[in-house]
């Protein structure tokens, strides 16, 4: 039963991510590239948001994860709210040290550091009650939210300052504030199922567990996303010091692209995360080998045939576009950072897995010294090559693959399990091949003949392929049962 609506859950999660995946591609390529300026300035206010909100957040968001299962009831509640305690603490100070450094700084771009503190602490308080919704299995909704709103905000917003109805400034006000919206609509729809009362004393909670492990658990998850955007996500603060905002916006414009392949990484790693930490705590570890293995295969097949559905199909679909000379500088990059998402993908919740164990500290280690790894690679790429944005995609790739095999091998030493089998080795070859034979079919004169018959041939051949071979259960059952409703 629970498994079931785990996958109830994940599926409308993947839905709803599509739907704004879908809105985000249209913004992508018929909107943002006209003014490739203004989307880097906004692109860099959010990086230093992301820089920002870990700190806000120090922990309390992994940590309702981790304790919650063996907590009761009041305490579990306790446990929320300590999060919001915390989060409001660190602002404060946080608040005030950048209020100090404006007099102590001459760095010219500071300035946007006042535009990103309010947008850090709405994503930290979205990340806390994001987490508290996965807790009671409820996170479709605030999905919704979190991924339709902030989509058509910024090109409302785009499009407003495009026709000069307000200024670039003002812009960035308008899409923080929307930020505002979706923190308002998410804690409505929470409190809704989880009520919490006005008790703040945190003595029973800390009765329950032990506050030094507490702040233990919190340093180091905080270290650990602090550390994780430093080693995967600095590229978009890193670009406009080196680059120019433009070149920041051509950047997003393969992000913003490639992130549809995450989509169901995302939705699966955020339904499993509490079902991961129960498993661990009780040890029921030949579950998790089984789940590991199964979402580690579904998502490399979802991730594959998206991806696949890019690199047979971009270059013929961007040249049918008005924007398609304004979007060229973006393939590489594309291509690149899809290489990244995917493998990521195929390697299933690695974290997770690391994350709600006692060998949690693992995960800081790993990320710190990629931290360093990934800086660098920015820094030579962008001072010391032509590469330009093609550069930073591949100091991501390179940060990424290193990170994850890392992780492989540590979970094998301490758990000797792997999300691999000869099925997946198949899956593997099977998607390759398919995904060769389409990109080398033979070529029209028509390119709309072209962006569809390859997207047809790559998508049919791959379903029907997988479905015969029988190399993905969980697919197999969904057609099978697809297939008795038919008939």
């Amino acid at each position: 039963m629970q498994d079931t609506q785990s996958h109830k859950q994940a599926f409308w999660f993947t839905l709803i991510n599509y739907l704004g995946i879908v809105i985000g591609v249209l913004s992508t390529v018929f909107i943002y590239p006209n003014d490739k300026d203004f989307l880097g300035k906004v692109g860099f206010v959010d990086s230093i948001a992301q820089m920002l909100f870990p700190i806000l957040v120090f922990g309390g968001a992994q940590a309702l994860i981790h304790f919650y299962p063996n907590l009761s009831e009041e305490n579990k509640r306790k446990l929320f709210k300590y999060g919001i305690v915390t989060i409001l603490s660190v602002a404060i100070g946080v608040l005030i040290l950048l209020f100090i450094g404006q007099f102590t700084s001459n760095w010219d771009k500071y300035n946007y550091l006042f535009f990103a503190f309010p947008l850090a602490l709405m994503l930290a308080f979205i990340e806390l009650f994001k987490r508290q919704s996965a807790n009671i299995q409820k996170i479709s909704v605030p999905t919704f939210y979190e991924k339709i709103i902030p989509k058509i905000a910024l090109p409302i917003v785009f499009i407003l300052v495009l026709a000069h109805v307000f200024s670039e400034k003002i812009g960035i006000v308008v899409f923080i504030v929307f930020y505002f919206l979706l923190l308002i609509l998410i804690a409505q729809y929470l409190f809704r199922y989880f009520s919490i009362n006005g008790n703040w004393s945190f003595q029973d909670l800390f009765s329950q567990i032990s506050k030094k492990e507490y702040y233990n658990y919190c340093f180091y998850s905080f270290l650990g996303s602090f550390g994780s955007f430093l080693a995967f996500r600095i590229d978009g603060f890193m670009i406009p010091l080196f680059l120019e905002f433009d070149d920041n916006g051509a950047y997003r414009i393969a992000v913003n692209l490639a992130s549809a392949l995450a989509i169901p990484a995302t939705g699966l790693f955020t339904i499993y995360a509490p079902q991961v930490s129960f498993w661990i705590k009780n040890q029921e570890f030949e579950v998790l080998k089984m789940k590991y293995i199964e979402t580690s295969k579904l998502l490399f097949f979802v991730g594959a045939l998206v991806f696949g559905c890019i690199i047979v199909g971009i270059e013929p679909f961007f040249s049918l576009l008005p924007t398609a000379d304004k979007l060229v500088a973006s393939v590489p990059v594309i291509y690149i950072l899809g290489a990244n998402v995917l493998f990521n993908m195929a390697t299933g919740f690695n974290s997770e897995i690391i994350s709600y164990s006692q060998y949690y500290r693992f995960n800081i280690v790993a990320v710190l010294l990629l931290v360093v790894l990934n800086i660098f690679l920015n820094y030579y790429f962008l001072t010391q090559t032509d590469f330009g944005i093609s550069g930073v995609a591949i100091a991501s790739l390179v940060s990424m693959v290193l990170f994850n095999l890392s992780k492989l091998v540590f979970i094998y030493q301490k758990f000797k399990i792997i999300p691999f089998d000869k099925s997946y080795l198949k899956l593997i070859v099977v998607m390759f091949l398919i995904t060769c034979l389409s990109y080398f079919l033979p070529k029209s004169q028509n390119s709309v003949f072209d962006l569809l018959s390859k997207l047809v041939v790559l998508t049919v051949l791959s379903m029907f392929f997988v479905y015969k071979l029988k190399l993905l259960s969980v697919f197999n059952f969904w057609v099978d049962k697809l297939l008795k409703k038919i008939n």
